[in-house]
């Protein structure tokens, strides 16, 4: 994938602020919207979610996670010339209160203001995605499969 390839890879990942989340429930897919904010390095994605939702008791059970952010549909002619990446990782729930802690609260309420509340209630927990691959389809024909380095590649050339 060359960086002309790159730049609308990360352009996508940086202003969608909602994705879908795959998850296994019991066996069978699980699909369910989130919030999602990721890491300036594409290294991880966190997810603030709470432990009543279907997906957040389902990522206590098995962290496999598949986290699908698709361009908004624009009414054109053919929706599959949509850009789309789905990244494949593990989840792991954040604990403790630490300074990195507050940090990644105050950058989720900069992108979700509205959210405040959930700081609130003692089920939301932060959630980090840690991405294995990724892949990425530039519209009808043009889908790359990325290595989590080469995710992070796309971050760094777009920086």
């Amino acid at each position: 994938m060359d960086t002309d390839t790159r730049r609308p890879l990360a352009r996508l990942i940086r202003s969608s602020r909602i994705a879908s989340l795959g998850t296994l429930r019991r066996g069978a897919p699980n699909v369910s919207m989130v919030a999602y904010l990721a890491s300036a390095d594409f290294a991880c994605f966190w997810l603030r979610v709470s432990r009543l939702a279907w997906h957040t008791q389902d990522l206590a059970v098995d962290p496999r996670v598949a986290l699908s952010i698709c361009e908004s549909d624009d009414g054109r002619s053919d929706p599959q010339t949509l850009a789309r990446v789905t990244v494949r990782g593990d989840a792991t729930v954040l604990l403790g209160d630490d300074a990195a802690t507050q940090s990644l609260q105050l950058k989720w309420l900069e992108r979700f203001p509205a959210s405040a509340v959930t700081f609130e209630l003692a089920d939301f927990s932060f959630w980090r995605v840690a991405p294995r691959d990724a892949r990425f389809v530039a519209g009808l024909g043009r889908t790359y499969n990325l290595s989590a380095a080469e995710l992070a590649r796309a971050a760094q050339e777009s920086a």
